[in-house]
């Protein structure tokens, strides 16, 4: 408050204007017993306009008491005091110039203007306070920016107990920078530790559902792919919800670090001699804590510099992309089967229906987690007996998928293509050339090609790349039952939809990419398995989903999530099973794989990307040419069952039944 008044100072005070009128009125107070006007002071000219101590004249009493008021006294002589005065004492201190004499009354009520003072002092404690927690605050905000770790799962206080080299550096550098540059400075540097921090955000999503970091430059389509989910699994209301607040977030995140980073500049140029000496000491500890790799938490280390190294690897990804599409385009354009003729491919497959089906989230974990191959391994190795019963065998072995936890697309577009698309750049790079495909493959050698995609709503351009003759989406399957959380429709009612349109009595051999969406998040609820007769329209399926609640299985615990996921996969598996069982024939071959692992909330957070692939046949002919795959008897693969890159299947697809 002392700052404020010096700096705001009163303007009446030199000015030698009008006094309050409870000034006037205490100086009457002061006249004395009597009551009688106070005389005039010697040497003074009444009748004279403003000479005297006329108290009826504004400012008569601020004149007296203001040095060289009034009557001037003589060089070298003391001043005599004015009438009724009280003579000073010897050794008393000379009162303040300006003092008024409602200041000097021995005794009487309160004055208003003191009552005032009393309240200014109040407030004035109050802002400190205010300003205090303010600047507390913002120091917080900008060490957490600076110290918080990008995965949810190292998330704790000894991510704290760090030392932050960017801080020091960034404090000495508006400290040395003159203003007009320190406020530029201070600007660039909220806003980098905004874009930081909305990236650490951004890398907790995805360590949480892909287990890995962001990449802001080809990762935006799972903007869209996010949206789609919501609005899918809890509606349209909510899925722009979610998108208002992302908006709102980001855009106060960046307000606040401005504004944080501000608030903290002008307190250490405020106080610039003693912030200059803590950040030369705490440079000096942290640049000899790092030599000697000091750690209060294990493995923390207490000279923190992670959000350097962020900032740069997040830079380097967007080096990494332009570099890493020029390279891509030119292995997409090499490809050994690019002009073999339709003659020569699949020769060992002529006359086989040949399905190829995705089933969403079936991953390497849910055969082999103790808690959820529990629940996947029976389903398995009953149908395994089921089959070799009906005359089919069955070999298995695990891919290795490009992605994990989510980006479907990117699997579909990897096994088919034979390339690893294991980004939205590689994707859209991939589905925009002329690489031959398996369906594309299929096709060229006379095959009719479909497409079954239950989840699609609308147009799908990138269709054409996967030379399809026929693409079955949502409207198309004409379903008319309940959703099942993200899934819009049962497996089997896909399959059975699949059927009916490709497969009826007297088909021409049709090679069919299906994907099928029961085994999606959030895993519940689980339809059931019906005769196949009375699948119908699908109404069927509609009392299987009442009172299911998407946003209340969102809240679930982690072993029922798991629980509920093996659940679903055990759903998916037993409807391939009971289709090859009604459906299946001497010309059926069936491939059904994974697409991905399940979420980490579910797989864990350190699982492999492998899923399993299996291939199914009633004609021995056609597993006899995979003898040297080494891929293991029956659909449930072992540990110790071979991996390939999910890239390498094509070729060895397509060179295995060539010949």
């Amino acid at each position: 408050m002392s700052k404020v008044m010096r700096s705001h100072p009163d303007p009446t005070a030199d000015a030698g204007g009008p006094e309050p009128a409870a000034t006037d009125a205490g100086a009457a107070a002061y006249a004395g017993p009597t009551g009688t006007d106070p005389q005039p002071e010697a040497g003074t000219d009444p009748a004279r306009p403003g000479a005297g101590t006329d108290p009826a004249r504004p400012g008569a009493d601020t004149d007296r008491a203001r040095p060289g008021a009034g009557a001037n006294p003589q060089p070298g002589t003391d001043p005599e005091p004015a009438a009724g005065a009280e003579p000073a004492r010897p050794g008393a201190e000379p009162e303040p110039a300006g003092a008024d004499r409602a200041d000097r009354t021995p005794a009487g009520p309160v004055r208003d203007e003191e009552a005032a003072g009393g309240g200014t002092g109040t407030r004035s404690l109050v802002r400190r306070v205010l300003a205090t927690t303010l600047t507390v605050l913002s120091c917080l905000v900008v060490l957490f920016a600076l110290l918080a770790p990008n995965r949810l799962d190292r998330m704790g206080p000894g991510s704290f107990v760090r030392i932050p080299g960017e801080a020091l550096v960034g404090a000495a550098l508006v400290l040395l920078l003159p203003p007009r540059l320190r406020r530029i400075a201070t600007v660039v540097i909220g806003a980098g530790l905004g874009v930081l921090t909305i990236l650490k955000i951004a890398d907790m999503g995805f360590y949480l559902v892909m287990a890995r970091p962001s990449n802001p430059a080809v990762d935006w389509p799972f903007l869209g792919a996010g949206v789609g989910y919501l609005r899918d699994s809890m509606g349209r209301g909510a899925s722009i919800a979610a998108v208002v607040a992302a908006i709102v977030a980001v855009f106060a995140v960046l307000v606040l670090l401005v504004l944080a980073v501000r608030r903290v500049t002008g307190v250490l140029v405020a106080h610039r001699t003693p912030t200059m000496r803590v950040v030369t000491g705490l440079g000096v500890v942290w640049i000899a804590c790092s030599l000697i790799g000091v750690q209060i938490v294990p493995g923390v280390p207490l000279a923190a510099d992670s959000a350097a190294h962020l900032a740069y690897a997040h830079t380097r990804q967007v080096d990494a992309g332009l570099r890493d599409r020029q390279l891509f385009a030119a292995v997409t354009g090499n490809d050994p089967f690019k002009d073999t003729p339709g003659s020569q491919l699949l020769t060992g497959l002529r006359g086989k229906d040949v399905m190829v089906t995705f089933i969403e989230s079936y991953g390497r974990a849910a055969v082999e987690d103790p808690q959820m191959s529990a629940v996947v391994n029976p389903v398995l190795d009953e149908g395994t007996r089921q089959l070799h019963a009906a005359g089919y065998d069955a070999r298995s072995a695990f891919l290795g998928s490009p992605t994990y936890g989510g980006g479907s697309w990117l699997a579909h577009a990897t096994l088919m293509s034979g390339v690893w698309a294991n980004n939205q750049q590689r994707y859209s790079t991939l589905v925009n050339s002329t690489r031959l495909t398996l369906n594309g493959a299929f096709r060229r050698a006379g095959w009719r090609t479909a497409l079954v995609m239950p989840a699609l709503e609308g147009r799908w351009p990138q269709a054409r790349f996967f030379a399809s003759d026929h693409m079955y989406g949502a409207a198309e399957l004409d379903y008319h039952g309940p959703k099942f959380g993200f899934s819009p429709m049962p497996d089997q009612f896909t399959l059975g939809a699949m059927q009916k349109a490709e497969r009826g009595p007297g088909h021409s051999p049709v090679m069919v990419e299906t994907v099928l969406t029961s085994s999606h998040s959030p895993w519940t609820p689980c339809p059931q398995l019906i005769d196949w007769n009375a699948l119908g329209d699908g109404s069927i399926f509609t009392p299987m989903a009442a009172g299911a609640s998407t946003a209340e299985s969102l809240k679930r615990r982690s072993a029922q999530t798991r629980a509920d996921y093996a659940k679903t996969i055990a759903y998916s598996l037993s409807s391939l099973i009971s289709y090859v069982k009604t459906y299946g024939d001497r010309n059926l071959v069936l491939v059904f794989l994974g697409d991905h692992q399940a979420a980490p909330e579910v797989s864990g957070n350190e699982a492999s990307h492998d899923v399993p692939v299996t291939i199914v046949a009633k004609d021995p002919a056609v597993l006899d040419r995979i003898t040297g795959w080494g891929w293991q008897p029956g659909m449930h693969p072992s540990p110790q069952a071979p991996v390939w890159p999910m890239d390498a299947f094509r070729d060895r697809f397509l060179t295995s039944f060539q010949r």
